[in-house]
């Protein structure tokens, strides 16, 4: 797949899917590795590693990272925002939180985008695209409806942090994508090492140097290779095409495979 070709609209939506499978698994095994890692930790070293994965294809391509003073701009505050804070708060937040209640409050994201899209973007719903919107704002809301268990209104101030970085991440994201003004791979791979470099310098000092299980950096590597670095490329990808608020509808699948993997591994239940 060339960095530099759009995709059409169809095979957009069939990455975008795929990305939801793949996402979807990201809350279980995040949720599984903090029984031996901190969440920084586990943040730093997915993001990081995700870089070096991805660190040969862009040798191998010989590119030139000649971009504008405004793309580098972008690609910093895409880093900052979506690697070193909102995917640390979101890790955070899965201390106090059930995976399955995580992956549902991501929903939000879809209003906080559908904003910021018509407002940055000037990219406007239709009445499809505004019906799906509503429907996923009841169907968050009813989850929500019984009332919170105790610790839970922290795990919930930390997630908010994150769907608004996430929200920036995705508007910057959909804009350069868009534009073109980065090609794919480096729009993935620049970020991943500014965001997930900066994070792993902040988490050896506050939680140390990991000693953690097999099965734990097994975790940790998966999340890496295929939840990041994969996972990343296809999102960055189909982003040429579909807007911000698609995509953000799209991934609103995601909190149903959650909910059915931390059933079956995390016993996991809905109330």
């Amino acid at each position: 797949m060339s960095s530099r070709t759009m995709p059409s609209h169809r095979l957009a939506i069939v990455e975008a899917v795929f990305i939801n499978i793949i996402w979807a698994s990201s809350f279980i095994f995040v949720k599984m590795a903090l029984k031996d890692m901190g969440p920084l930790t586990i943040g730093g070293l997915r993001y990081f590693i995700g870089f070096l994965i991805l660190l040969p294809f862009i040798l191998k391509s010989k590119r030139r990272l000649s971009f504008s003073r405004a793309a580098w701009i972008q690609l910093f505050i895409i880093g900052i925002s979506s690697y070193t804070v909102a995917n640390s708060a979101m890790f955070w937040s899965l201390i106090y939180l059930p995976a399955t209640t995580v992956s549902f409050m991501m929903g939000l994201n879809a209003l906080l985008v559908f904003i910021g899209g018509v407002i940055w973007l000037k990219e406007i719903p239709n009445i499809k695209q505004s019906i799906g919107i509503i429907i996923t704002m009841v169907g968050t809301g009813m989850f929500f409806s019984s009332g919170l268990k105790p610790g839970e209104p922290m795990g919930i101030i930390i997630m908010c942090l994150a769907l608004l970085c996430f929200t920036i991440f995705g508007i910057l994201g959909r804009n350069a994508a868009r534009a073109q003004t980065v090609d794919t791979l480096s729009l993935t791979a620049i970020p991943l090492a500014i965001g997930g470099g900066m994070l792993l310098l902040i988490a050896i000092p506050i939680e140390g140097i990991p000693h953690a299980s097999l099965q734990s950096w097994g975790l940790v590597i998966w999340l890496a290779a295929i939840n990041t670095s994969l996972a990343y490329v296809l999102y960055n990808h189909s982003l040429q095409v579909l807007t911000a608020f698609e995509m953000n509808i799209l991934l609103n699948l995601a909190p149903i495979g959650t909910a059915i993997m931390g059933w079956f591994l995390l016993n996991e239940r809905l109330t």
